[in-house]
């Protein structure tokens, strides 16, 4: 059955921090009356930025929704949800939810910033994901902006097909009119942010007639009987030029750039016609799934859904048979009800709060659902639209539709339900970005101390950016800089009333054997009644490979085969409680060669503390080396400052292991680097390059680390 039409749009709000996307959301949703009044980012009024952290920092933290209905110049409506996401680099996973959801990418740009890294890489996930992109230049009431030349540096960055579609008639604080370059006209806008039709002033006749002629043959070009109709003199009229724009928008082929002023609201109007205009429908494009048992999230390279053109989403596709088949979803209301939960918040008066996409069927207040990819079994108690923090009570969510639903407790972020009663499905995500910084957190309280693993727990199902893991006795929370986590110990707080402090995460160092040598391990009560007896001789040596290797070479019975088990665990015993720097031991090689037993005082237990006993002695006999952990450090780094990072990088003893050119043209770096100089180096880097560095960090090892070794006596 093709799928029935709908009349909403998920437009994603992306781009730099900065560049005006929330103020630009608050003109688009005043502009379509669903606001009575516009709030200012530095008031802390918005409908985007409403958490107490976001408006004591005037920047946007977290993912936000709003919606407005909107009456096209065809006499069509259409329902907008604008998901606004934060530019900051801490937040980015917040961005690549909303591209994972959206129909839509409105990349927005900073006429006097220009193309800034979290420009880039709102783009990159964007066409990672294959989502559509209009770009709009803002803040051209602004000093120092300068349209023409943040085109070029588009162009530059992201290709020519980026055609202007707009152009501004005067700049700074002469800017109030726009050029239509596809309709040949100027669009003159007074101070309520209502324009009316005026010809081109003659300074700007040549400039957008030379735009005119371009947008057009590169229209055509994609339609030969179009192309033969203008090659005769036959101008395609504009209603027919954005029809064919929109086509190419929505397969990549062509991005238009736009103009709008978030505050003099001049263009708003235009921008949300276009909006309508160029997102495609949700039934034009599908959603992908991951069907089955395989684990981790799909990945954003573009080809899992072309490679799997012909796999569609049906009442056989199953957990069985095929695990972690990825399947497309056409956005159909009479289909199977399927229901992406991509984010999940706490709300102080109705509890978790849970942003949700239908993909496929209708949901319906009091249906019930099964989590696909936990097994949970849920309820839906009340569908509503967000208004950013205010909650519009909605019967239902067709095919398509963004809302939100209550008390999903579990459904964590980026999960699925469906009405299946058994099966497993996840969404097909981007790849989950990878934590580059870490703190310990101290708990203030005893108190503080036994709630804080399942208020952790919250906040990593909110934010799945965010980890948290035991390192040594402290526990360390990870994500992607300081202010991710500064702001996550705020909200642990405020929202669950769990208060800490952060310090440094503690290195896990580790020793093992300088060399090999021999020790014997011996238990001895013998005092009357039933004592304890055992001897081991034991051969220790490093594992040259790392690891455990465990070698039964006991002739004659010396050591009773029952007890043999437990000589090895014994030696794991005293690996685990650490050699004489005090820290775990690794990579050894342990050798059971003789010992002694005895018929009645001989245990289980008498052997593995007569083993333990026998490695600590070869431990102090032959003394230990320090390990340290190394990470494997990639930096993709513009080529200007492939140098500074070079010797950056050599300044904390990293080694580089590769240089080779990116795809894009940037520098990729490759070094293996001690794990106690990276404390700090996501912001270190950031702030060497200016922000336009990608980095990830993965653990690789031990090496022996410089200048420590002995034993304790």
């Amino acid at each position: 059955m093709d799928a029935a039409p709908t009349t909403h749009r998920t437009i994603a709000v992306v781009g730099a921090s900065g560049a005006g996307k929330t103020t630009l959301t608050e003109a688009l949703l005043l502009r379509a009356g669903a606001i009575p009044r516009a709030g200012r980012v530095e008031d802390g009024t918005t409908v985007s930025d409403h958490e107490p952290e976001e408006v004591a920092r005037g920047i946007s933290l977290g993912l936000a929704l709003g919606t407005l209905t909107w009456t096209c110049p065809d006499g069509a409506v259409r329902t907008l949800t604008l998901a606004d996401a934060p530019g900051h680099p801490d937040f980015a996973g917040a961005a690549d939810t909303a591209l994972s959801v959206a129909d839509l990418a409105l990349v927005v740009v900073s006429a006097v910033d220009g193309v800034q890294p979290g420009t880039r890489t709102a783009w990159a996930t964007a066409e990672a994901l294959g989502v559509p992109r209009v770009v709009v230049v803002t803040q051209e009431d602004r000093a120092r902006a300068d349209f023409r030349r943040v085109l070029a540096e588009l162009r530059e960055a992201f290709g020519e097909h980026l055609w202007p579609i707009e152009l501004p008639l005067g700049e700074e604080q002469s800017f109030g009119a726009i050029a239509d370059v596809l309709g040949d006209r100027a669009l003159v806008y007074d101070d309520a942010g209502r324009h009316h039709d005026e010809d081109l002033p003659p300074e700007a006749v040549d400039e957008e007639h030379r735009m005119h002629v371009d947008v057009i043959e590169e229209l055509v070009s994609h339609d030969d009987e179009q192309l033969d109709a203008y090659l005769s003199g036959q101008e395609p009229a504009a209603a027919d030029l954005e029809r064919d724009l929109a086509r190419e928008v929505a397969t990549g082929e062509a991005v238009p750039v736009a103009v709008a002023s978030g505050v003099t609201a001049a263009g708003v109007d235009r921008l949300t016609d276009l909006l309508c205009e160029l997102a495609p429908a949700p039934a034009e494009r599908d959603s992908r799934i991951v069907v089955g048992s395989g684990g981790g999230s799909g990945a954003a390279d573009g080809s899992a859904g072309s490679a799997q053109a012909g796999a569609r989403y049906s009442a056989r596709d199953s957990a069985d048979g095929d695990p972690g088949r990825t399947v497309a979803v056409a956005a159909d209301p009479s289909g199977e009800p399927l229901v992406h939960i991509f984010r999940t918040m706490v709300d102080p008066f109705v509890g978790q709060v849970s942003m949700l996409k239908v993909l496929s069927g209708v949901v319906r207040t009091s249906d019930r659902l099964r989590n696909a990819t936990t097994g949970t079994d849920e309820r839906i108690h009340g569908l509503f639209r967000l208004q950013g923090k205010e909650h519009i009570p909605v019967g239902e969510l067709a095919a398509g539709d963004v809302g939100a639903a209550a008390k999903l407790g579990g459904s964590p972020s980026g999960t699925l339900l469906w009405s299946r009663p058994s099966g497993r499905a996840r969404p097909f995500l981007p790849p989950p970005r990878q934590p580059v910084y870490a703190a310990a957190l101290v708990p203030a309280s005893q108190s503080d101390d036994e709630r804080m693993p399942a208020a952790l727990a919250r906040l990593v199902a909110e934010d799945p950016t965010l980890v948290v893991e035991r390192v040594g006795e402290a526990t360390v929370l990870r994500g992607l800089g300081d202010t991710q986590l500064d702001v996550a110990i705020e909200r642990l707080a405020r929202v669950f009333g769990v208060h800490a402090e952060t310090g440094p995460v503690p290195v896990e160092y580790r020793e093992t054997i300088v060399r090999a040598t021999q020790a014997e391990g011996k238990v001895k009560k013998q005092s009357g009644g039933h004592g304890q007896f055992a001897v081991v001789q034991l051969r220790v040596a490093p594992l040259r490979e790392g690891g455990f290797e465990f070698v039964d070479s006991v002739v004659g019975g010396a050591v009773p085969r029952q007890y043999i088990s437990a000589v090895e665990k014994g030696a794991h015993d005293a690996m685990a409680a650490g050699g004489p720097q005090g820290h775990p031991v690794v990579d050894l090689r342990v050798e059971v060669y003789d010992g002694k037993s005895h018929s009645v005082d001989s245990s289980d237990m008498a052997f593995r503390t007569a083993a333990a006993a026998g490695v600590r002695a070869a431990l102090a006999e032959a003394g230990t080396v320090l390990l340290e952990p190394v990470a494997t450090v990639t930096v993709t780094v513009p080529p200007d400052h492939q140098g500074a990072v070079l010797t950056d990088l050599s300044g904390r003893r990293g080694r580089v292991s590769a240089t080779e050119l990116a795809d894009d043209g940037r520098a990729r770096l490759v070094a293996t680097v001690p794990e106690a100089e990276l404390s700090r180096y996501v912001l270190d880097l950031r702030s060497l390059t200016g922000g336009r560095a990608e980095l990830t960090i993965q653990l690789a090892g031990y090496e022996r680390a410089p200048g420590r070794s002995g034993s304790r006596t």
